[in-house]
């Protein structure tokens, strides 16, 4: 994370200005250093706004079963979320997890490193083919 954004989300967190404020202005400096990039001859492409997740009818004309759009910032806000869960429940929880062969832990989900998270999944495409359904996660 840079200075620039640092600073707002610290104006933030201290009422300095209001998440409306601060996301303009996070706007505003996404934009501003796209630009600076750009003008480097350097191409970005655009952060990804969107986890989309279609599920389509293979044999019968494509037809989405599912078309779910996730937007990012619910990713962000869930990661704030996860530390007003007591404890004993994400220990839980990642014990529940771990049983099911996934080796994912809550308590190392922190804001600071869900940029870098995101910034990953501007790659991010699953193809799934069944004989029933077509499954596509991506970005966008």
């Amino acid at each position: 994370m840079n200075d620039h954004r640092r600073k707002i989300l610290e104006m933030l967190s201290t009422g300095q200005i209001t998440a409306d404020e601060a996301e303009r202005l996070i706007t505003a400096l996404e934009k501003d250093q796209s630009a600076q990039s750009g003008a480097n001859g350097s191409e970005r492409r655009p952060k990804p706004k969107y986890i989309r997740v279609l599920v389509e009818d293979n044999g019968h004309g494509n037809t989405a079963r599912v078309n779910v759009r996730v937007p990012m910032q619910l990713l962000r806000a869930g990661v704030k979320l996860t530390g007003l869960i007591p404890d004993h429940a994400r220990t839980q929880v990642n014990q529940a997890l771990r049983e099911k062969g996934i080796p994912f832990d809550l308590n190392q989900i922190k804001p600071e490193n869900l940029e870098e998270v995101i910034d990953q999944l501007a790659d991010l495409t699953v193809d799934v083919d069944d004989k029933d359904a077509k499954v596509r996660v991506f970005c966008e």
